[in-house]
C-alpha cells in the first residue's frame, strides 16, 4: 500500500476545478491500493504517464486537460504530490525540478 502525501493538495485542486474530482479521486484510490515498486509498475496501470528523473512520474488528468506531477519513493512507499494544474500551468513549470 501507498503513502500519498497529501490528499488535501488534491482536494484544494479538484475544489477549485470541480470536473476533475473524479478523476483525482480515482487516482487517489489506485495510487494507494496499489504496490508500485518501481516506475515500471506504474506504467503499467498509467500506460500514459511519463516517467523523469529524480523518481518524478507525470500523470495525466481528465483525458490530459489537467497534470498531475508526483515524486516517489518506492523503498517506502511513498507518493509526493509535487504539482497539479492544467496543462497550461504544466507548460509553465520545470516537472524535474518543482
Amino acid at each position: 500500500m501507498e503513502r500519498i502525501i497529501a490528499k488535501s493538495t488534491l482536494r484544494t485542486y479538484w475544489e477549485k476545478h470541480p470536473e476533475t474530482e473524479q478523476y483525482l479521486k480515482t487516482w487517489y484510490d489506485t495510487a494507494m491500493s496499489s504496490d508500485w515498486k518501481t516506475p515500471n509498475d506504474v506504467i503499467k496501470t498509467y500506460a500514459s504517464a511519463s516517467i523523469l528523473k529524480d523518481s518524478r512520474i507525470v500523470f495525466n488528468i481528465k483525458g490530459n486537460a489537467h497534470r498531475l506531477i508526483a515524486k516517489f519513493n518506492f523503498q517506502k512507499q511513498w507518493i509526493f504530490i509535487r504539482f497539479v494544474g492544467t496543462h497550461a500551468e504544466y507548460d509553465k513549470v520545470d516537472a524535474n525540478t518543482i
